[in-house]
């Protein structure tokens, strides 16, 4: 077994890889830190927000360090991806997972024993295969770096038990270099996750949580799907984007509805068969303007870098993941809008979930801390970029750049109106031996004579329309936001309403209740900040360079349909903002351009200058030195739709390459739509197993 050191005479510096590959001047932020770090042989736990960069950070030092960078990455759906971003900018990059034909692992194995690879990602579950780890004592390992390593933490939101296996690399190579990076991680998971890797001696850095760039905004769910086709509509026309909902038969109904009011748009959930997922994932990665609904069983991993808004329809189960599934609009750094639609009965439904659940105390105990703390930011009336980040244990001040801080929600005094409710709900129990939900206790209050109040006799109640003062859409407020306070209570399958032992001291005027005032229905986007958001997207960029960017971008798409890769993954959309507004002449002046390193100036140079002088350019195809995989003809689940354009941006620095020759390789891979069905990792969506029931998480194991 052979372990890697870096170069000590004549090695390469992280520097130069970073400027003569990616063509940037510059690190971001603890980048530069972090990979000396890794470089010198040291371990590291890093926190870095989607966007941030975490991918460059593993990736200099493989190509800086001796040997192969092993990458234990979660997805296998993503890995081709990967390794084609990676290829384009000159990387030896390769995989193993069970979509592979017998000849194509051996393939890589073999580059792997010769030291011809750069990069090697894996899934955790092959570690569970003793070849494989047989298989990496035979080369030299330069690094290992486990992304998603939140997923090692067992009360987290992406739980995956393979990821506990992982501290065998501390044990069997300890003189490897171990990097461990996560977009989201409170301080206690930080600690849960270098206990479990073994890593409580690595250097711990952690970036801010804040991602400027996104405008989050909760609104009072009434009509979803119109409230989010409005949305859609009047902010972000023709953007790609992701839409969250809870149920598979949510995320079928919301993107057929999508359709038919002509977005083009995909389902997503783990119910679908898995030809349709890979195809639906390629065609949302690949076209432009195309929106994914989902379940949670989709988008960690996902590099779409022009995502320009995440919308949910259905509260998520807490803070970590709503940062985690929101993190996923705007990698580029442009304006992206979170958006989420919140009501009573998500309220209601989370919390007989909870209780429903099939864990012990503890284990409902930390699922209600978490939905407590996830209702704390819908109905905070402080700026809920602070509520947010506070939660992750960084301060801050009001961002100018969420709805409490745009439109600030006025606060009053709720607690007459919480007494009335505990005492009607009180009455019930005591005098009737009786239980109702909210609805039903909103008609006694408002006075609203139906057939089962009549029927029930509940208009001879004392309480009955002693609350007619307030409307039927606030009491329904007053009653969500009591829940979210944890004054009141859900009980059994019904769903009725009960008090909790914080009620007495409201019932006894001890307490005060103070509660959000809801703001007037309103369609979004009529307001300044939705057309501001996508003002600033368009203003940057001279109108002298408009043509030239759109020309840039037409002859990008015919490149990436061409050779079956995200448009991304030619040129970033920044990059050819730059060409469009220094007009190069040469391939001199195009290599300053930042983005553009020294394989894609090779390989794109000539056809960019041929756009830029306005000639006709036939496009060149990547596969003459790096295989790609085939675009995907797979027809959606859901009826087609024209695809309008959107808009490719920016990706975060992530990738590296390397000036050393590319590993040899066959013409082309099988496409993952293909070897979907071949048994093995199991694991081409993530972890999860949904289904019909109004929940979509992590199975018990």
């Amino acid at each position: 077994m052979r372990v890697a050191a870096p170069r000590l005479l004549g090695m390469v510096s992280a520097q130069s890889v970073l400027e003569s590959t990616f063509g940037y001047d510059s690190f971001r932020g603890q980048q530069g830190e972090i990979i000396d770090t890794i470089v010198r042989g040291g371990d590291a736990l890093v926190l870095m927000p989607t966007g941030g960069g975490k991918s460059l950070c593993y990736q200099i030092p493989a190509l800086v360090r001796e040997g192969t960078g092993v990458v234990i990455s979660p997805l296998i759906a993503l890995m081709q991806d990967q390794v084609d971003a990676l290829a384009a900018v000159g990387a030896r990059a390769e995989f193993l997972n069970s979509t592979q034909s017998a000849d194509e692992r051996t393939r890589v194995e073999n580059a792997y024993r010769a030291g011809e690879l750069d990069l090697l990602y894996l899934a955790p579950e092959r570690l569970r295969v003793s070849s494989t780890v047989s298989l990496l004592k035979q080369g030299q390992i330069g690094l290992f770096a486990i992304d998603e390593a939140h997923c090692v933490a067992q009360w987290g939101h992406d739980f995956r038990p393979d990821y506990l296996q992982l501290d065998v690399l501390h044990d069997l190579w300890p003189s490897v270099p171990r990097i461990a990076l996560t977009a989201t991680a409170t301080e206690a998971t930080r600690k849960e996750i270098a206990q479990r890797l073994k890593l409580t001696d690595a250097t711990q850095y952690v970036s801010s949580f804040d991602r400027p760039n996104i405008q989050y905004r909760i609104e009072a769910k009434a009509q979803p799907l119109q409230q989010l086709l409005t949305l859609l509509n009047t902010e972000h026309s023709g953007d790609a984007g992701i839409v969250y909902c809870l149920s598979r038969a949510s995320v079928e109904k919301t993107a057929q509805f999508l359709v038919e009011n002509g977005i083009p748009a995909l389902p997503y959930h783990a119910g679908l068969d898995s030809r349709v997922r890979a195809s639906n994932q390629s065609r949302f990665l690949r076209e432009e303007g195309m929106v994914m609904v989902a379940t949670i069983a989709f988008g960690m991993g996902i590099d779409k870098p022009d995502v320009r808004f995440v919308a949910h329809l259905d509260l998520p189960k807490s803070v970590e993941g709503y940062y985690q599934e929101t993190g996923r609009a705007g990698r580029d750094g442009l304006p992206a809008t979170a958006w989420l639609a919140y009501g009573l009965q998500d309220v209601m439904q989370q919390r007989r979930m909870i209780d429903q659940s099939g864990g012990d105390l503890a284990h409902r105990r930390n699922l209600s801390a978490h939905l407590d703390a996830m209702l704390a930011l819908c109905e905070t009336v402080e700026c809920r970029r602070v509520q947010l980040l506070g939660y992750f244990g960084q301060e801050s001040t009001a961002c100018g750049n969420c709805d409490t801080c745009l439109s600030p929600p006025e606060s009053w005094d709720g607690t007459v109106a919480a007494q009335k409710l505990m005492s009607t709900i009180v009455r019930l129990e005591r005098e009737r031996n009786q239980k109702f939900g909210a609805g039903h206790l909103v008609d006694i209050l408002i006075g609203k004579t139906t057939p089962r109040v009549t029927q029930q006799r509940h208009d001879d109640l004392a309480t009955f329309g002693i609350g007619s003062d307030v409307s039927e859409q606030d009491w329904r407020s007053v009653v969500r936001q009591l829940l979210a306070q944890s004054l009141l209570t859900v009980q059994g399958e019904y769903g009725t309403l009960a008090i909790t032992p914080e009620s007495a001291s409201v019932l006894s005027g001890d307490r005060t209740v103070k509660l959000r005032k809801e703001a007037p229905r309103k369609a979004r986007g009529s307001g300044a900040s939705g057309g501001a958001a996508k003002r600033k997207v368009m203003t940057d960029l001279p109108a002298s360079a408009t043509d030239l960017f759109e020309n840039l971008r037409t002859w990008r798409s015919e490149i990436a349909r061409e050779n079956g890769v995200p448009a991304y993954v030619v040129f970033a959309d920044a990059t050819l903002r730059g060409i469009a507004v220094t007009k190069p002449e040469s391939l001199a002046e195009l290599s300053e351009i930042s983005g553009v390193g020294e394989k894609k100036l090779e390989t794109y140079g000539a056809a960019v200058l041929t756009v830029v002088a306005g000639e006709p350019v036939e496009a060149p195809s990547v596969a003459a030195t790096d295989d790609a995989t085939p675009a995907f003809a797979a027809a959606p689940a859901v009826a087609s739709a024209k695809v309008a354009p959107a808009r490719q941006s920016r990706p975060a620095a992530s990738r590296a390459a390397s000036s050393r020759p590319a590993a040899s390789r066959p013409a082309a891979r099988p496409s993952a739509a293909a070897a979907a069905s071949v048994p093995g990792d199991d694991n081409d969506i993530p972890f999860y197993s949904d289904d019909d029931a109004p929940y979509d998480g992590p199975p018990e194991f």
